[in-house]
C-alpha cells in the first residue's frame, strides 16, 4: 500500500478468512510471515486499506446488497448451473 509522501508498505494479504470463525492456519501462520506486519487477512486487511471499522461497514453493505439482489443472484446462479450442466 502506498500513499503520496508516506513510506511504502508491502503485505501478503487475503480479503477474507475461508476458515472463519476459526483462525487462519496455513503456511503463513506457521512462522513464515509475521501476521499484522507482513501478512494481513480479513479485518486486518480491510481496516488497513480503509481505516478503522472498514471491515464491519463492508459486511453491512454486502448484507444490504445481498438482500436487495437475492432473487436476481439466485436466478443467475441457476441459469449458469443449467448452462454448465447441459
Amino acid at each position: 500500500m502506498a500513499r503520496r509522501r508516506s513510506p511504502i508498505k508491502v503485505y501478503l494479504a487475503f480479503p477474507y478468512n475461508p476458515y472463519h470463525p476459526q483462525p487462519y492456519e496455513r503456511f503463513t501462520e506457521q512462522g513464515v510471515l509475521d501476521r499484522g506486519k507482513e501478512f494481513l487477512i480479513g479485518k486486518e486487511y480491510w481496516d488497513c486499506l480503509g481505516g478503522e471499522n472498514t471491515f464491519e461497514e463492508l459486511l453491512v453493505l454486502f448484507d444490504d446488497v445481498g438482500k436487495k439482489f437475492k432473487e436476481k443472484i439466485q436466478s443467475k446462479i441457476k441459469e449458469v448451473a443449467r448452462a454448465t450442466m447441459s
